[in-house]
């Protein structure tokens, strides 16, 4: 079993934002691979499936952004997982616009969501890091990854998130290498 984890912010007016690109992967994830309907459980929303001949449970923290390590250790423990175990869909200010990489263990990079699983449940998790690019300041991160994803990029998303629904398998069995060739493939990504 395995725990696929989208970061992002709850309400509908975080729906489209940057931030919010592991809820939209995930959503793709839980939709393609016909998992059950969304359930309120572990301060979060559920959904459970199966990928790659193996269960898997999908997870969007409602504790917002800042707190989702919470709903990830809750779950974490109530299923009994390994960090190992845990897959962290989010978006990535230090990668381009279009980039896709997965990574396993390492720092959160500044990144909030990252820094609060890290304390509460361990760093040795992969993640699967979408890139959104850099405001150029610091200062205007905050309003950066809290903005729409703009039209220019949305086909681009759009595509990224079919590509990661289409392989997710490779990963949760954890083949990366097949995984990010086969992502790379379908999206140009690599360019």
């Amino acid at each position: 079993m395995y725990l696929l984890v989208g970061l992002g912010n709850p309400g509908s007016e975080y729906e489209n934002n940057r931030h919010n690109i592991g809820f939209m992967a995930l959503d793709e994830i839980v939709r393609r691979h016909s998992f059950g309907g969304w359930r309120r459980r572990f301060h979060g929303s559920v959904s459970e499936g199966q990928i790659g001949g193996r269960r898997a449970i999908a997870l969007k923290p409602d504790t917002f952004m800042n707190r989702s390590g919470q709903a990830v250790a809750a779950a974490t423990r109530y299923y009994r997982l390994e960090v190992e175990d845990i897959i962290v869909l989010h978006d990535d200010l230090d990668l381009e616009p279009g980039k896709i990489r997965v990574k396993q263990g390492g720092g959160s990079a500044g990144h909030n969501g990252l820094r609060s699983i890290d304390t509460h449940v361990g760093k040795n998790y992969r993640r699967v890091r979408f890139g959104i690019g850099h405001p150029g300041e610091r200062d205007q991160v905050e309003n950066y990854v809290l903005k729409d994803v703009p039209k220019a990029e949305s086909e681009m998303l759009e595509n990224n998130i079919m590509a990661i629904a289409d392989h997710i398998a490779a990963l949760a069995l954890g083949d990366v290498a097949s995984f990010t060739n086969d992502v790379a493939l379908q999206t140009g990504s690599n360019k």
